[in-house]
């Protein structure tokens, strides 16, 4: 039987962040996914400069061969209503493709993988865990994203969660649609559904397009992404038909969310913990810092990896986060009827200060 010191379940962001710490401070990790890589990963896609600082990413070896798109503003809007420019002047986040990013972090990682082999099995033993009847860990982190099957061995129920809903489609344009298409690489739109439930978008990266929408109401999320497309054509932003239907997918947000995510030996980090920021709903930056706070606490531990030992990772994500708690939009629309909810988002949103230092400063850039 193969033996590490710590399995990490997924190899996303997440995991090849924590992976690549406990490598460099000699503790031998190993990732094991389901899937080989590199393999398709529905996301928006966009990383800001905090996350290439974070991963210590070099731009130009990354660029090499790889979809980099720089990102210099934003137009932002609620649906159909007059549209806000934010130019910066400057880059403040760069689009990537999730299939080409995960598989670059993961390579660069240093662990051991084991990709294409699902969990089918674990157990405790001696105070460690056994894996698929074949690897002997000391310790699990689940970082197997919202459906991950660690989450779901400590008590966690997706049917039973207060989930953000999206579908979206990335594809790369033929040179017509190329032509046709008005959305401009270095400003992405954003386009707020009038409850401020949801958003949806439209990512022009290099040659590849990412249009998508989510929402907190995953029953009327057919409707707004049927009402999204027919807004694109009709406004030009995109003059022909999406060559391939909207794929859905869910995460949890961290105002949402109350998931188990420290036990005795084992560790949940990034989607499969639930952190994505309550506005955005981004979920890169969140799990690739919660994959290196889990690496930190591991770490700290010293070997000794008991529920109290590594409860330091709770504190880095309550120092780094807050404690869990109703996002805004929810409070407001408690106290508030839906008409005056429109009529506020209508006006605020077309203004230029709102759309710079609220909209994407605070909720989307997490500018300080």
């Amino acid at each position: 039987m193969d033996f590490c010191d710590v399995l990490i379940v997924g190899g996303g962001p997440a995991g090849s962040a924590c992976a690549r710490r406990l490598v460099r401070a000699g503790l031998d990790a190993v990732i094991l996914d389901k899937s080989k890589f590199p393999r398709e990963k529905l996301c928006g896609g966009w990383i800001t400069p905090g996350v290439v600082d974070d991963l210590e990413l070099d731009p130009t070896d990354y660029a090499r061969g790889r979809t980099f798109q720089t990102i210099t503003g934003f137009r932002t809007s609620r649906m159909r209503d007059p549209e806000v420019e934010t130019d910066y002047g400057r880059p403040i986040s760069f689009g990537i493709l999730r299939k080409e990013f995960d598989d670059y972090l993961l390579r660069r990682s240093g662990a051991r993988v084991l990709e294409g082999i699902p969990l089918a099995k674990l157990a405790r033993d001696n105070g460690g865990w056994i894996v698929n009847d074949q690897l002997r860990a000391r310790l699990v982190i689940g970082a197997g994203g919202h459906f991950c099957p660690i989450a779901r061995f400590l008590g966690a129920d997706a049917r039973k969660e207060t989930a953000v809903a999206a579908q979206e489609v990335e594809f790369e344009m033929t040179p017509e649609q190329r032509e046709r298409c008005s959305v401009r690489g270095e400003f992405p739109e954003l386009y707020f559904c009038a409850d401020m439930r949801g958003y949806g978008w439209c990512f022009r990266k290099g040659n590849f397009l990412n249009v998508g929408l989510g929402r907190l109401d995953s029953h009327s999320l057919p409707e707004h992404v049927a009402d999204l497309v027919e807004f694109l054509r009709s406004s030009g932003k995109i003059g022909f038909d999406l060559p391939a239907p909207m794929r859905g997918h869910a995460y949890l947000i961290y105002a949402k969310t109350n998931r188990k995510i420290v036990d005795d030996g084992i560790l949940l980090a990034g989607d499969a913990a639930g952190l994505a920021y309550s506005q955005s709903g981004e979920g890169i930056r969140p799990a690739i810092e919660s994959g290196l706070f889990a690496a930190e606490a591991v770490i700290a531990a010293k070997g000794i990896y008991t529920r109290e030992k590594l409860q330091t990772y709770r504190t880095l994500l309550n120092d780094r986060f807050g404690r869990s708690n109703s996002d805004w939009s929810t409070r407001i629309g408690r106290r508030f009827p839906p008409g005056w909810m429109h009529a506020v988002a209508r006006s605020l949103l077309a203004t230029r200060w709102f759309s710079r230092h609220f909209v994407l400063d605070r909720w989307f850039l997490h500018v300080t």
